[in-house]
């Protein structure tokens, strides 16, 4: 036994059964791989116990694994979340890659007297409610067009103390004028009008509209019985115009409220995970992302790190997680399901349909650049899985059927470069084989095979 090999043993053996995060480090002491546990212990151990893995490239890893660091979290879930920090800090060699560097927009209610509604890319400490990130600057720009039509926030960057506004240091601007703004600056609308407007705003972005409707409604009966029609038309059209923006929504069954989504197909070297969001019965967000694979990792292996992202970056509070795959996964105060039927599994089928689409467009844009890219990923498959020497770039494959016993016969159907060679099929009588032989059949076909090729312009190959 060699010193390194004693060394892990002993490392491995004082592991703790809890769970929380390993760290693999090579002979230069760089981190190499960054992984999570429910068990410590049992999951670093598998990697040494297996005489065999099946991926090449696992067995490079643990060949290269000199040395074994570990933190102790409390639940499953810190340790995903821990996980993702640590990939993102040091980019291990064998770990996923995750790509996904935008920097995402948020809309920030400013805390200031009269709050102003706007959207940035910095997230400043300064006490503000920043609500988001959102995938695309195309929804925050519908969002705070919605919130202005219903409340007219003002635009300015004007100090308005109310000392200043008393003092009537300001006058109502262009956009008062024009009907954008009430004008708080030149108080013609009181700090109280102001934050309620400002609190449906926040019910709004939260996603519950139902309870801005209620409210709105509520004010209304209020206007009407105090025979305020202009003041309830006004409020009104609000109503309307809120449901219409409700209505443009993605509408799934209004039951289904602060639901997390999460979906995942694959190929051979990257995974994509879609992730949508529903409020009150309609889906506020959707985005996907995109997985490289290092270790041959299984969906649910992708998933969870997508999960541990996702959830981190869209600020996410809800309670029910739905997925594509069944996890094995604990997050404290979250169920998670693997629907079946119903509604559930329609807003998982329309998630899938989102990472398909988003698959299939990033394969095309590959295929843009590299035309042979497809036909060289499947031929280096096939030469991995038939451990070949070279790319089969000359493919023969043959077969031959018979009925019970009875005129055997044989095909043979050609692939050159990938692509079907179709001047090159044959077909084969065997006349000279008696009774259910393969064998005798294969022996057959493959001399007819042979001297029929030779016997053309094109030699065959090796």
């Amino acid at each position: 036994m060699t010193a390194k090999t004693e060394k892990l043993k002993q490392i491995i053996a004082d592991l703790p059964q809890k769970p929380g995060v390993y760290q693999y480090f090579d002979v230069d002491q760089k981190i190499i791989y960054v992984g999570k546990a429910k068990k410590l212990k049992n999951r670093v151990s598998s990697y040494f116990n297996k005489i065999k893995h099946e991926s090449g490239k696992t067995r490079l890893l643990v060949s290269k694994i000199v040395d074994i660091k570990f933190i102790v979290v409390e639940t499953e879930y810190d340790a995903l979340l821990l996980e993702n920090i640590l990939i993102k800090k040091h980019q291990p060699r064998y770990n996923i890659l995750l790509r996904d560097d935008k920097t995402y927009p948020w809309i920030c209610i400013k805390k200031e007297r009269f709050p102003r509604v706007f959207y940035t890319r910095k997230l400043i400490r300064d006490g503000s409610d920043y609500f988001g990130p959102y995938a695309s600057v195309k929804t925050i720009r519908t969002l705070i067009e919605l919130l202005n039509k219903l409340y007219r926030f003002r635009t300015c960057s004007y100090f308005l103390s109310k000392e200043s506004v008393d003092k009537k240091k300001f006058k109502p601007c262009l956009e008062h004028h024009i009907g954008n703004c009430k004008a708080p600056c030149a108080n013609l609308q009181t700090e109280d009008d102001y934050n309620q407007s400002v609190a449906h705003a926040k019910g709004i972005l939260k996603g519950n509209y139902k309870d801005v409707l209620v409210s709105l409604k509520e004010k209304i009966a209020i206007l009407v019985e105090d025979l305020k029609f202009e003041q309830a038309e006004e409020i009104k059209q609000q109503i309307d115009a809120l449901d219409n923006f409700q209505s443009r929504s993605t509408v799934v069954h209004p039951t289904i409220n602060n639901v997390d989504v999460f979906s995942i197909v694959t190929d051979d070297k990257y995974g994509y995970v879609n992730y949508l969001r529903v409020m009150s019965g309609s889906i506020v967000q959707s985005h996907t992302i995109e997985l490289r694979k290092r270790l041959d990792e299984t969906e649910e292996n992708l998933l969870e790190i997508a999960i541990g992202e996702l959830r981190t970056v869209f600020n996410s509070d809800s309670k029910e997680l739905f997925t594509s795959v069944e996890l094995d996964l604990e997050i404290p105060g979250v169920e998670l399901h693997f629907p079946q039927r119903g509604d559930k599994k329609k807003l998982i089928e329309l998630s899938l349909k989102n990472a398909k689409y988003f698959m299939l467009d990033r394969h095309r844009a590959q295929d843009k650049i590299d035309p042979d890219r497809k036909k060289n990923r499947v031929l280096t498959q096939i030469k991995d899985d038939l451990r070949l020497a070279e790319l089969p770039d000359h493919i023969e494959c043959f077969d031959n059927s018979n009925i019970q016993g009875s005129y055997p016969v044989a095909a043979c159907v050609v692939f050159i470069g990938g692509k079907p060679a179709k001047k090159m099929y044959r077909k084969f009588e065997i006349k000279t084989v008696v009774g259910p032989d393969d064998f005798a059949s294969m022996r057959r076909w493959f001399t007819a095979a042979t001297k029929d090729c030779w016997t053309k312009t094109n030699p065959c190959p090796n």
